[in-house]
């Protein structure tokens, strides 16, 4: 989607004060706050796959009214557009996915293929900003919103052809009954607890990728050099993506590492830094997809969405908790030292994945000693 790196840009032009464009974020962000859950229970109760053909329908029309009616009014429109896009997508895929992987004699795939799915996507984003500047050279904002609404409309026939065991009409229930159910084995399943709180955890932190460029610029880099060091820290995002679903069982230190890694590039204070971030970020993009597998493995098919959409719902609040503790510490020190204490988060989850597993192997262990010799199964 070409309007990534210039989107922004087009506000200013358009005449918007700065607090007007934050005024957009927030909508944006609310948006995916009160849909979120919803589009969850959506997903349960009626076509998971009818949610994802009409996702990317809601966002390329808040693109074309970016591109068309280029004013405030019509800019926010197309953020609620986008946000509400976004939350339908949000559980209604991983659902659908795992679902139909399970009913295929395949589940054991679902990590590798979401974590590939997501490095496609970083890749794309990559693509995207080295094109965007040439798009804009030849056509303004204009042809950069065109190529975005027709590249982001290619998805619905893409969503169209996933196939959905469970149909196209009404499958689980009312509302309610959904919400009950996924409620309450939130509530009276501990290692559905946990996985929640480990996934919302490990991916709501991970937006401290936004300040990668303060960072970058801080190391005292030109600032044309700051792209390509950011186009580092991007490519091990994507690496760690292609790996997903790779090693799962090693997803505890890995993620310990991993906060090493960043601790040490915000300790370094120089441009070499990048690399120990670009490693650190590519683990924590790995560590999400066995994050996200292991909540699969443990919820049940009649609320998988509902339950996916409350861990994107915690997301949403540890990035928002974490924007906040980024704009509250940077009056007191600069990108680099807080990068390095935006590793202690990631070595607390990476503490609580290692009792999630150990407490898992106890379990099993105590299952088999129940079940007896001969019993396996």
């Amino acid at each position: 989607m070409l309007f990534y790196p210039v989107y922004a840009v087009l506000f200013a032009d358009a005449g918007l004060s700065a607090a007007k464009i934050s005024s957009l974020f927030l909508l944006w962000s609310v948006t995916g706050f009160v849909v979120e859950v919803p589009s969850g229970l959506w997903a349960d109760v009626f076509s998971r796959r009818l949610l994802l053909i009409v996702a990317p329908a809601l966002t390329g029309a808040g693109y074309a009214l970016w591109t068309f009616f280029p004013s405030y009014s019509f800019f926010a429109l197309g953020f609620v557009l986008w946000g509400t896009g976004s939350s339908l997508r949000s559980g209604a895929l991983q659902a659908l996915v795992y679902d139909e992987l399970e009913r295929a004699g395949a589940a054991g795939a679902y990590a590798r293929l979401i974590g590939r799915s997501q490095a496609a996507g970083m890749t794309a984003v990559m693509t995207a900003t080295a094109l965007a500047a040439p798009v804009m050279h030849l056509g303004g904002f204009r042809a950069v919103g065109v190529a975005s609404v027709a590249v982001t409309l290619l998805g619905v026939p893409v969503a169209w052809s996933f196939p959905e065991s469970r149909g196209g009409g009404r499958h689980g229930g009312s509302h309610r009954d959904v919400l009950r159910e996924g409620l309450a084995e939130a509530r009276g399943t501990p290692a559905v607890r946990r996985c929640l709180v480990i996934v919302a955890a490990v991916s709501g932190v991970d937006a401290l990728e936004e300040y990668v460029p303060l960072l970058a610029r801080a190391t005292g880099a030109a600032t044309a050099t700051v792209p390509f060091l950011v186009l580092m820290v991007s490519a091990g995002m994507a690496a760690g993506g292609w790996l997903g679903g790779r090693g799962t069982r090693w997803a505890a230190p890995a993620l310990a590492a991993g906060s090493v890694c960043l601790a040490a590039g915000g300790v370094i204070g120089r441009p070499a830094g990048l690399v120990p971030v670009a490693v650190a970020f590519g683990v924590f993009q790995w560590a999400i997809v066995a994050a996200d597998l292991r909540l699969q493995e443990r919820i049940s098919d009649r609320s998988r969405a509902t339950l996916t959409s409350m861990a994107g719902f915690g997301t949403e609040v540890v990035a928002v908790l974490t924007f906040a503790g980024y704009a509250l510490g940077s009056s007191w020190m600069g990108p680099g030292p807080l990068f390095t204490l935006a590793a202690v988060p990631y070595a607390v989850i990476a503490l609580a994945m290692g009792a999630d597993r150990a407490g898992s192997g106890t379990r099993r262990a105590l299952g088999r000693m129940m079940r007896g010799p001969g019993k396996e199964r």
